[in-house]
């Protein structure tokens, strides 16, 4: 497998759960030209994989990811907006393809979620902060606006009014804040964060994984089509679920009264 020197990139073929951990601990993960053209290899890769269950998302160190690296960004307008469209050009891709993928995502949130962290934090379909975490957007602190999806995630998760607060009050959540706002799964302890991290990577590369992906596009969708547009969405959705061998496992299992054994396939 390739080597990376901004990220850690393991997959585990047993439990079919990829795992992404982002790995510039020095300045909190934040995010340079290195790490978002790794990020998109990884990602490029992950498309191509047999047998995906789960992609986790994870930061090494005191923070999951403090955001872009904003030392890339002085030295004037041009330069600014030349290292922003290079990061772009990179990172935009990884996220729709990430979300393309036909496997649930889940982010280990710890320490701060800020700037562009938070939005990739966001992008997650399930999210587990650490007690302690620091949730904030960030950007208003440089004159900025969000990228990443920052701005489409919040206002899907949380609404746009608060979302407005995040931005133009400069809004700090804790994790406890964070999921009564709709950013966060769930919240665990600080010593038991690993444990139940892994638990979740564990319970959802178990279940359907198509269908929690058809899933996801639908919610997608739901924010740009009519009522009887997302109805047809939903039943084309539906009529490709049923090719899977997972929903005639799910089936049978039903009208036999045991557990299902999903195989994500």
């Amino acid at each position: 497998m390739q080597a990376f020197s901004t990220l850690r990139y393991e997959f585990d073929q047993v439990l079919g759960v990829a795992r992404i951990k982002f790995e510039r601990p020095d300045v909190l993960n934040a995010i340079n030209l290195q790490m978002a053209r790794e990020l998109l290899s990884v990602v490029r890769d992950l498309g191509q994989r047999e047998g995906l269950r789960c992609v986790t998302l994870s930061g090494l160190g005191r923070a999951f990811m403090a955001g872009g690296d904003v030392a890339a960004f002085a030295g004037g307008a041009d330069k600014a907006a030349r290292a922003i469209d290079d990061l772009l050009d990179c990172l935009n891709p990884a996220i729709l393809e990430l979300r393309q993928l036909n496997a649930p995502i889940l982010a280990g949130v710890h320490g701060v979620a800020a700037g562009a962290g938070l939005s990739l934090a966001l992008l997650a379909d399930v999210v587990l902060a650490a007690e302690g975490t620091r949730f904030l957007l960030a950007y208003d602190r440089i004159g900025a606006v969000p990228d990443c999806g920052g701005s489409w995630f919040l206002c899907q998760r949380a609404g746009r009014a608060r979302a407005n607060e995040l931005m133009m009050l400069s809004r700090e959540l804790d994790a406890a804040e964070a999921k009564a706002w709709g950013l966060v799964t769930a919240v665990a302890e600080k010593a038991s964060f690993d444990v139940e991290f892994e638990a979740l990577a564990s319970k959802l590369a178990a279940g359907p994984s198509r269908a929690y992906a058809e899933f996801r596009g639908l919610l997608d969708k739901s924010a740009g089509c009519s009522f009887a547009e997302h109805l047809e969405s939903e039943r084309l959705a539906f009529l490709a679920i049923t090719q899977t061998k997972d929903f005639e496992e799910g089936v049978s299992a039903f009208l036999e009264k045991r557990p299902p054994s999903f195989r994500g396939n």
